[in-house]
């Protein structure tokens, strides 16, 4: 009897070991269908920015922020009792419902347009030649409603519509909107250097509103004198225009300012204008990690319509403002509406 109890208490306990092993391997790597955004980093992007002939800059730095995305496990839950800046989103909120490769791909083509941009407003305003060329469009996101919704993917490059070899998104957007209800379309694309033909119909989109249903973003290069590159790694999307812009007048001017460490974010659009971004509360967060003395926000006037729209019903300034005077009460948070802005606090602070 002593043998069979002793025999199966071994058993007993083997198998309470290999069930606690079991929920130790679900708990810490099992992937959920959603992600971990986080505070990721200040990252200065002097090492970036390479201009012929100019010398990098010694007395202020420049910081893009960073959110930090990662695959949830069981185990965030329990990291984000324990740290109030970490959110758990379902995966398709972050990316739209486009696979890893679409959601990088659009993630570049984001960043590609934003260094071209920030390029451009730094050498218009430091009055150095700039030469804008547009080759097309990319496609960024496809409707639900759209003809093209299981044709068309996220980063192919539209070529042309209906024959037309248009160059900007504006010009294709006015092209459409000319055209009958319902009218035939035919698209003209390179998907990975393979050029492709698709067809479908202008439709409803949403109520009252016809449409071919997709986003764009214009393809554009630009030649410079003297020339520029930059390059930023792994890092993806628009959102760190405004400080590349920032970056590259400095440079081009040797200009020196008396705030040492400058952080922020935005984006940039030709005109100078910034715009909203994603996740400022977190870049808030990296930006003061970092010794920011400052940090660059995007500015919009928080009226009922804009506010209706904005995500948790706040401004990126507003939620800016209250994230640092909890989190990083040294850090002087600025609001901008444009790259001017910016530049003129830079000069009289």
């Amino acid at each position: 009897m002593r043998k069979f109890w002793q025999k199966n208490k071994k058993t007993a306990s083997a198998f309470i070991v290999a069930a606690f092993l079991v929920f130790v391997l679900w708990f810490c790597f099992w992937p959920l269908n959603k992600v971990v955004e986080a505070p990721g980093e200040a990252i200065n992007i002097q090492p970036m920015v390479k201009i012929q002939g100019e010398k990098p800059l010694k007395n202020n730095e420049f910081m893009i922020t960073a959110v930090s995305i990662s695959q949830a496990r069981p185990y965030s839950y329990v990291q984000k009792l324990f740290d109030p800046h970490i959110d758990i989103q379902n995966q398709n909120d972050v990316t739209g419902g486009q696979n890893n490769a679409d959601f990088n791909n659009v993630q570049k083509v984001y960043m590609d347009s934003a260094i071209n941009n920030a390029i451009t407003v730094g050498y218009q305003h430091a009055h150095r030649p700039v030469v804008k060329s547009y080759h097309g469009v990319y496609v960024l996101n496809v409707f639900p409603q759209s003809d093209f919704k299981n044709s068309l993917r996220p980063a192919d490059l539209v070529e042309s519509v209906n024959g037309k070899q248009l160059t900007k998104s504006t010009e294709y957007v006015n092209y459409i909107k000319s055209l009958p209800k319902n009218a035939p379309l035919t698209i003209t694309f390179k998907r990975d250097g393979r050029q492709m033909m698709v067809k479908g119909h202008k439709r409803e989109i949403v109520k009252g509103f016809n449409g071919i249903g997709i986003t764009m973003i214009d393809d554009m290069s630009i030649k410079t004198n003297p020339a520029a590159q930059i390059q930023p790694g792994q890092i993806g999307g628009p959102s760190g225009g405004l400080m590349f812009a920032l970056q590259v007048y400095s440079q081009l001017t040797h200009h020196k300012y008396n705030i040492k460490k400058i952080a922020g974010t935005g984006t940039i659009a030709t005109n100078g204008q910034v715009g909203e971004i994603g996740g400022v509360d977190k870049k808030i967060i990296a930006a003061h990690k970092s010794g920011a003395q400052v940090f660059f926000c995007p500015y919009v006037k928080p009226t009922k319509m804009n506010l209706a729209l904005e995500e948790g019903h706040k401004t990126n300034y507003q939620v800016a403002k209250e994230t640092a005077k909890k989190y990083a009460p040294g850090m002087k948070v600025i609001p901008v509406t444009s790259f001017d802005e910016a530049l003129h606090y830079l000069e009289n602070h």
